[in-house]
């Protein structure tokens, strides 16, 4: 007995490998028979290589076996060739074993699923669809930088393009919903989300309260003077939500949609605005309610503690402590945080993060951004549910409790977002530093100059983390924090429940209803092509939709004289043949090409210097598919060159 147990503990790893080859084997097969899409879920590919290292190895070993058997016969028929290729192949196939059972020892941090493996139930108008509109025009190319390459004045008018800013959220809105107009746009938004809700398919009703949630992390104490100005110390200028497309929201709900300035509410319930954000903000729309987390004058609304809208952590204790970074461990279980009265009086939350790495998340977006929605004085409590607590020990396993899960799905939290709008006009590589520009193709050394929206919080997350993953990946000066294990994990589990850890059951709640899926979530096939199942036409998961550069400005100037007047196309919609006419307020060379509405060239019309006047020209069409193009009319001058478009429908 005594041998036996010295055996035992002497090759407790053998043991270990069988007990686990043989579990992972029966768990594989029983899940994955009743629902062969279960082989694409990360605890399928996390068992995969247990699995698939215990079938070998069995195979090895057989196969050994029977192969050394055939020795001795292989030297009686003079196959010495045969019989060499005999012996090599016995020694090598436990060798093969040995290697599969390394690399299913590999840490689950490390896996991540397969390009354009999509799970969990796609939402949305058109659902999984995230629209990405990147314009350079938008952002100041030679935006002062400081020592660190990182620009502190980013939010400036000077250094922001309101008018390019206005222009994207407006396209943006569109493609979302495929209509034709920004009021239109809204209107299939307010009743997709309210037919979602079980009040019908209504549009917004007048008194009905929305809430912009912003990021305005930087404004603790010490960065902000009696007037709540910043203060221009090292953490001025710090990546955060820009005003300017806070600025194009209230436009459009005022103005397009018809809300009252009274039931518009704009803050960080958390933390305060600054005074040039207020000034910029109120000096347009007087009547907003522009939230403060502790004072009520200068213009701000205070906001108010709740006593009932709670949100009750689904580790139940077992994760989360109070306390500071050096407690997050060891400090007493909490369970529930409070939330401010505003997310109990509002009908719909607008929230507007800026896309950004972080150092204990990895990356930083629409469900972080609610770190400061809580009524605590700060959010280190919630750092024990990330990837990263402090400096150690890191939380790089698949399947571990993910806090960010319980925001995303909440009941105040996440199911009031009326559209999931992304702020990626300056990102940065670390959540409390400046903004810096993006190395790599298609930003190419210029700011990120970009928003994104969709009505899938799973699916945006996913094509931000895929961004931020691409681009902070270690090879430039910057930091890699997107690329710490499982950071992804938070996504996994807010699209699928085959994911979450086991005895944890999502319910922010905790009144016995388990949250559903909250989207879909996958990885792009590359970094070149940025495409998803649904672009692919592979699947039933993200639809990216990208508005290129070239929408905008196909010749990147700024700023130049329009010069194209009175554009017209004749008949529209087109059936083959048409014409263009518009008038020239001076001698120019001029370009007319056909454009998608994303962005992409199809032809060529014309190509030549015209006089100051009238101007027409035929237009061919029979090459091109039904649907909406852009013709677009590019004039070059002494000032440079300027583009001007006018929309048509080919039928």
């Amino acid at each position: 007995m005594a041998k036996f147990i010295i055996t035992l503990s002497k090759d407790w790893h053998k043991v270990l490998f069988i007990i686990m080859g043989i579990s992972s084997t029966i768990w594989f097969l029983v899940r994955v028979i009743p629902k062969p899409s279960r082989a694409a879920y990360p605890c399928m590919r996390a068992a995969a290589p247990f699995m698939s290292s215990f079938v070998i190895y069995l195979l090895s070993i057989g196969g050994a076996s029977i192969l050394l058997k055939k020795f001795p016969k292989g030297f009686k028929k003079a196959q010495v060739g045969l019989t060499i290729a005999f012996f090599v192949l016995a020694l090598t196939l436990p060798g093969i074993s040995n290697s599969m059972k390394e690399q299913a020892q590999i840490s689950a941090g490390s896996i991540r699923e397969a390009a354009n493996t999509p799970f969990g139930e796609a939402k949305g108008i058109n659902p999984g669809r995230v629209v990405w509109v990147h314009n350079p025009n938008a952002t100041d190319e030679n935006l002062h930088l400081n020592n660190n390459n990182k620009a502190t004045e980013y939010f400036l008018d000077e250094h922001t393009d309101q008018v390019e800013v206005d222009k994207m959220l407006e396209i943006a809105v569109k493609k979302l919903t495929e209509e034709e107009t920004a009021k239109k746009s809204w209107d299939a938004i307010f009743k997709h989300y309210n037919n979602k809700k079980g009040k019908g398919e209504v549009n917004y009703h007048e008194g009905e309260i929305i809430f912009i949630k912003v990021n305005r992390t930087s404004s603790w104490s010490g960065n902000i003077n009696n007037d709540l100005a910043r203060v221009e110390n090292d953490n001025y200028g710090i990546s955060e939500t820009s005003p300017q497309l806070v600025t194009s929201v209230l436009r459009h709900l005022v103005n397009v949609v018809g809300v009252s300035q009274e039931y518009i509410y704009v803050g960080d319930p958390m933390k305060h605005i600054y005074k040039s954000d207020y000034e910029k903000w109120h000096g347009e729309f007087p009547d907003v309610s522009y939230l403060d987390v502790d004072r009520s004058s200068l213009g701000r609304t205070r906001v108010a503690k709740s006593n009932t809208a709670i949100i009750d952590y689904s580790d139940r204790g077992e994760v989360l402590r109070e306390g500071d970074w050096s407690s997050a461990l060891t400090g007493n279980p909490i369970q529930t945080d409070y939330l401010y009265t505003i997310f109990e009086e509002m009908e719909y939350m607008i929230n507007i993060p800026t896309m950004k790495s972080h150092k204990h998340g990895g990356v930083t977006m629409f469900a972080k951004n609610h770190f400061g929605s809580h009524t605590r004085s700060d959010a280190k409590h919630l750092h024990g549910g990330l990837v990263k607590i402090n400096n150690d020990p890191i939380r790089n396993e698949y399947g571990m409790y993910r806090v960010l899960v319980d925001i995303m799905g909440h009941e105040l939290l996440g199911e009031k977002n009326l559209i999931y709008l992304m702020d990626a006009l300056y990102c940065s590589d670390m959540e409390v530093t400046q903004p810096n520009k993006f190395s790599k193709a298609p930003w190419n050394n210029d700011w990120t100059s970009s928003i994104l929206i969709s009505q899938d919080p799973v699916a945006i997350e996913s094509v931000g983390f895929d961004i931020l993953s691409y681009e902070y990946d270690g090879t430039n000066d910057f930091e890699s924090y997107p690329h710490y294990g499982a950071v992804d994990d938070y996504l996994h589990q807010a699209a699928d429940d085959e994911n979450w850890p086991e005895g944890i059951v999502y319910d922010p709640e905790n009144d016995g209803t388990p949250l559903k899926s909250l989207g879909t979530h996958e990885h792009w096939n590359n970094a070149t092509d940025m495409q998803y199942s649904r672009n692919l036409g592979t699947g039933n998961g993200i639809e990216l939709v990208r508005v290129a550069p070239d929408f905008f400005d196909p010749n990147g100037f700024r700023n130049l004289p329009e010069v194209v007047q009175n554009m017209k196309i004749y008949p529209n919609p087109v059936q083959n043949e048409a014409s263009m006419s518009f008038y020239m307020t001076e001698d120019c060379f001029v370009k007319a090409e056909i454009y998608s509405l994303e962005g992409r060239k199809h032809k060529s019309i014309m190509n030549r210097d015209i006089e100051k006047g009238e101007y027409s020209f035929p237009i061919d069409t029979y090459d091109l598919k039904n649907g909406i193009y852009l013709m677009r009319i590019s004039v070059t001058n002494k000032k440079g060159t300027r583009a001007s478009t006018i929309k048509f429908e080919k039928r």
